[in-house]
């Protein structure tokens, strides 16, 4: 075990990982129920989609702890789901065979970069001060999806703008007696703090009418056949569907690089510079992760936010990956499980990893304007346009045109003006 995760080499024990690695299961196992559900809508089956799901999360996370040997839950991203689901083929009638199509070519676009090393130069060059500020507006997406979940924060009808949610229901309430229980827990360092919050909100939600138990707990998955490997490739080449494939490629590519770069700094596996030593090996799980998800109905694998979860338990080798992974494959048998814990549960560990973050903050220079400013707007835009990819990509044109306009472009690699190319594409064309 030492030899294949170096878990005491990197400061870690196998007892932390393997608790690390189920509170990022639970953290995310609620991708089982609202992946296949939003993909239902989109005309799959809902049983073959759940498994489809699952097959893919096991496969995808399995392999970021036996090849990248680094802590991440890989599940189909919510924001691509939604895009496939509700634009694609909900609002544009596109059959979902070849929605599915567009992100495998994604996915192969993916991995051509990688082995390229396109991805992973990038990645080098992003400036320090974004990937800082990349850490900060990860977490304050992380916390407003925990408000949100639990209804402490609601979208205002009239308006674009959030408001206090119901303060009398229950799951607001538990959300927030689970997040003074979290911090306490984690102040005196209880291990397992995040199992115990989520289990004992669970609990607790149960006489409240919070947690819904289900009818029964054990049952055999459904086949996958009806949603597997009915890709239609060819209808995805179609010219007027090259928008929704860069669609995909640029959302997943600034998600799985902003993720992957904040969550590792979280659990103190990046250097100096900010960078992730043999980020190679993650971009490869990922690309081929979205290839095979596809092709399996799970469409936009990525790195999950929720594997903050395993960072902040302690997980700084795969071997967490593997723990997460055994937790989804045990959801084949047990799919209703994931249906037990409720977003009350999850929000108070959201919530408490997203505010913890904004300490990456601190080390941005405000000092300078020109750092400061593309700093601020991959925060602030992360939380306008509700989407974590736009954010880092705001961030990253906005740093080129703010050091250009001051007559410093001797600071911006010539490599951050070539996707200055793709960038202008993406915000004239496909962002509302």
């Amino acid at each position: 075990m030492e030899r294949l995760f170096q878990v005491r080499a990197r400061g870690s024990s196998p007892r932390t990982e393997a608790l690390a690695g189920l509170s990022m299961f639970v953290a995310a196992a609620y991708a089982a129920v609202v992946v296949p559900g939003q993909l239902a809508k989109a005309g799959l089956p809902l049983g073959a989609a759940t498994t489809a799901v699952l097959i893919a999360v096991v496969l995808a996370t399995a392999a970021m702890g036996l090849f990248a040997n680094l802590p991440f839950v890989v599940a189909p991203g919510l924001g691509g789901v939604a895009l496939l689901a509700v634009t694609i083929v909900g609002q544009d009638g596109v059959p979902w065979g070849a929605a599915l199509g567009m992100v495998l070519l994604s996915g192969v676009v993916f991995l051509l970069l990688t082995v390229l090393g396109v991805r992973d130069l990038l990645t080098r060059l992003m400036p320090l001060n974004l990937k800082h500020a990349i850490s900060g507006g990860l977490g304050l997406y992380i916390a407003l999806i925990g408000f949100r979940d639990c209804g402490l924060v609601v979208a205002r009808p009239d308006s674009a703008a959030l408001s206090v949610g119901d303060l009398s229901k229950p799951a607001g309430l538990l959300a927030l007696a689970g997040l003074v229980l979290l911090t306490a827990l984690a102040t005196r360092r209880v291990p397992g703090a995040f199992l115990i919050t989520m289990a004992v909100v669970t609990v607790a939600g149960i006489p409240l009418g919070v947690t819904e138990v289900p009818d029964h707990l054990f049952g055999l998955p459904a086949s996958p056949g009806p949603v597997a490997f009915h890709v239609d490739l060819l209808g995805a080449l179609k010219p007027q569907y090259f928008p929704y494939v860069f669609a995909f490629f640029v959302s997943e590519f600034f998600s799985m690089t902003g993720t992957l770069l904040a969550v590792a700094g979280r659990a103190g596996l990046t250097d100096a510079d900010g960078n992730l030593p043999g980020v190679r090996r993650p971009f490869y799980v990922d690309s081929v992760a979205v290839i095979g998800g596809a092709g399996l109905g799970a469409p936009s694998m990525t790195a999950y936010l929720e594997s903050s979860a395993g960072a902040d338990s302690g997980a700084r080798t795969g071997l967490a990956s593997v723990w997460a992974a055994l937790g989804f494959a045990a959801l084949l048998l047990v799919t209703p499980f994931a249906t037990l814990v409720p977003s009350a549960a999850t929000a108070p560990v959201l919530i408490y990893i997203g505010l913890t973050m904004l300490g990456s903050l601190r080390k941005v220079d405000f000092r300078d304007p020109t750092d400061a400013v593309p700093a601020a707007l991959t925060v602030a835009t992360t939380l306008f346009f509700g989407n974590f990819g736009t954010g880092i990509a705001v961030g990253l044109a906005s740093h080129v045109l703010v050091k250009a306009a001051a007559g410093r472009f001797r600071e911006v690699p010539w490599g951050l003006w070539v996707v200055m190319v793709p960038l202008g594409y993406y915000f004239f064309t496909l962002v509302p």
